[in-house]
């Protein structure tokens, strides 16, 4: 395979099912869906870990948040282990980031050869308050009812306008630096669409007014799990009963803000076709994890149920087939390894990472998709196995969940209580004791919470600091709600 550049598209909260490709045109994103189309989609990819942070660590350095102890959205990378990112600048490669990354510092040695208008944790601190898990003592007031209900719909954000200019920026670097290079090279570009709020200007809401939105599966208290993780996380983050206008009027602003993304990314790879490029350059474009919009009652991220912890994965360009679907499980912790061999670079990956090429040629991945949880909303840690169509759900001191993929896409039978489901779900448990030990992982991330308690000031301090409820794009006001 002849190294080509690379341009690795990132997004914030977009769900794996909310692609035009992947909803039967429900979402109307054609840039994305176009993407598909020359290359190959991935229907079944898997964030390592639903929160912001510890999956972009994930995504930059291959290995699990239990391998490299960033736990949440206040432990975040630091430039403490070696990324993708690093071996290709170490290798000679001009290899910039553009937007958001959500690591510690540009302090930090991130491993780019260039960071440009880049987003990191507020203040290198981040969103301390979530570190309170690792004692129960949560806060209350994390509004996850009012940022989904009462601000979804009409209007503007910061968040989009940063978009914009993560756009331009991008186009302007591809613009003075694609053409000039000696070696390939690789761009980051990382936007913070589709986080929420779901607030997006009128004529995107538009293109929804008339659309039939589905509602999402077990919303109403009366079907919904009562999982203790799932009752835990409602009461954590104030979750009401969900009712029908409320759901599809977020899931209609979510869309929306779904295509303005598209937007962006089509302005990108438009320059990238009008530079004469595309036949030299490899895309990625994947996002952190994704959205629950209601299903089982929750809303956001934090779970490892498929709204939250699917995400889409799209590759294309030199090497990578045409209009192929690829139904094997995978992980973002796949992406590390895979960009190196594009490179023709020797991986030395964590024995879990596995280069998607394969893969893509038709070979089953070699080991289970794993992920894990532990952060805001958990009161233990929460760990998933994909072995082929099973999924295993394990929580510590909480009944594992069991579910057949292949037959139940969205999680509304679980089967770990049956005769058949009982052996299935031990199995999958040994398996993914061989990748861990759920309980110990539990532990040492509860210590490392408490310790960074500590260094900012103890629990007092900081739970009196306030709710960080988003970090805000740079040279912006942090959005704070006061404590409890």
């Amino acid at each position: 395979m002849k190294p080509a550049n690379l341009l690795f598209i990132l997004s914030d909260n977009h769900a794996r099912t909310a692609m035009g490709s992947a909803s039967g045109g429900l979402v109307q994103t054609p840039n994305l869906d176009a993407l598909a189309a020359r290359g190959t989609r991935y229907t079944a990819a898997y964030t390592a870990s639903p929160i912001c942070c510890p999956a972009r660590a994930a995504i930059a350095t291959g290995r699990y948040p239990h391998e490299t102890g960033y736990w949440d959205n206040a432990i975040t990378y630091d430039g403490r282990l070696p990324t993708w990112h690093h071996r290709l600048r170490e290798a000679g490669h001009r290899c910039a980031a553009i937007g958001k990354l959500h690591f510690r510092s540009l302090e930090d040695d991130n491993g780019f050869t260039e960071e440009i208008g880049t987003m990191h944790i507020l203040g290198g601190k981040g969103g301390v308050s979530m570190l309170l898990r690792w004692c129960g003592e949560e806060p209350v007031n994390v509004g996850q009812w009012e940022l989904y209900a009462e601000r979804s719909g009409e209007g503007t954000t910061t968040y989009q306008a940063y978009d914009v200019d993560i756009t331009r920026k991008a186009v302007e670097w591809l613009e003075a630096h694609a053409r000039r290079a000696s070696k390939p090279w690789a761009l980051m570009v990382s936007y913070v669409s589709a986080h929420p709020p779901f607030t997006v200007p009128r004529r995107l809401l538009d293109r929804y007014r008339d659309a039939d939105i589905p509602l999402p599966p077990r919303f109403s208290p009366d079907e919904r799990s009562e999982h203790p993780a799932s009752v835990h996380h409602r009461n954590i983050f104030a979750t009401r009963d969900l009712e029908e206008p409320m759901l599809r009027d977020v899931a209609r602003a979510y869309y929306a803000l779904c295509t303005h993304l598209d937007e962006q990314i089509g302005e990108v790879l438009a320059a990238l076709a009008r530079l004469g490029l595309t036949d030299d350059t490899r895309v990625i474009y994947t996002s952190d994890h994704g959205d629950m919009l209601g299903a089982h009652g929750l809303l956001g991220k934090f779970h490892l149920y498929e709204g939250s912890a699917g995400v889409p994965l799209i590759m294309a360009g030199p090497d990578v087939p045409e209009g192929r679907i690829v139904e094997e499980p995978v992980s973002h912790i796949d992406l590390y390894p895979t960009i190196l061999d594009a490179f023709g670079l020797a991986s030395e990956a964590p024995a879990n990472a596995c280069s998607l090429w394969p893969v893509m040629a038709g070979q089953p991945r070699p080991a289970p998709v794993f992920a894990e949880y532990h952060a805001a909303g958990s009161r233990a840690g929460s760990f998933m196995l994909r072995a082929g169509r099973e999924k295993l759900i394990y929580d510590v001191d909480a009944p594992p969940q069991l579910f057949d993929i292949a037959v139940d896409p969205d999680e509304t039978n679980d089967l770990a209580a049956t005769v058949e489901g009982k052996a299935k779900t031990a199995a999958l448990e040994r398996q993914l004791r061989a990748i861990c030990d759920p309980e110990e992982v539990d532990r040492r991330a509860k210590v490392d919470q408490r310790a960074k308690v500590e260094f900012w000031g103890g629990m007092d301090l900081v739970r009196n600091e306030g709710l960080l409820v988003y970090t805000p794009a740079p040279g912006t006001a942090p959005e704070i709600e006061p404590a409890s």
